[in-house]
């Protein structure tokens, strides 16, 4: 049973990674510019950080589910609220990229059918 259960985790981290790699290429094409992928701070790991072309700093959260709302769904107030912790740290230790504007965003990865990048999915209110 214990290996049953490494075996998916293994195979949960590849679709990550997989998905994570897509929704890159995806922001890359859009014009976004990626600074960080699966950057890690002491208030945990944050998938995508990503420079708009307009020059909003995204953090993006990307989600690999069988339905789109499911995906979207799946970013619950407390992971919110970790990820905006990662993003002020992050933002803290580089003092000279000095943002226009902070965004949080998810990009669901659908089987079968066109990424959905919802873009400011949510709002940090401490900052």
């Amino acid at each position: 049973m214990n290996e049953k259960r490494m075996a998916r985790g293994r195979n949960a981290e590849k679709r990550g990674r997989r998905s994570e790699l897509f929704a890159a290429a995806l922001l890359m094409v859009k014009g976004y510019r990626i600074l960080g992928r699966r950057v890690r701070t002491r208030a945990g790991e944050i998938d995508l950080v990503a420079r708009a072309p307009g020059g909003v700093i995204c953090f993006i959260e990307v989600k690999a589910r069988s339905a789109a709302t499911a995906a979207l769904e799946s970013v619950g107030t407390h992971q919110r609220g970790r990820i905006g912790q990662a993003a002020q740290l992050w933002l803290a230790s580089r003092p000279g990229l000095r943002p226009k504007a902070v965004r949080y965003d998810v990009i669901a990865l659908v089987p079968g059918r066109l990424p959905h990048h919802l873009r400011d999915a949510w709002r940090d209110e401490g900052r």
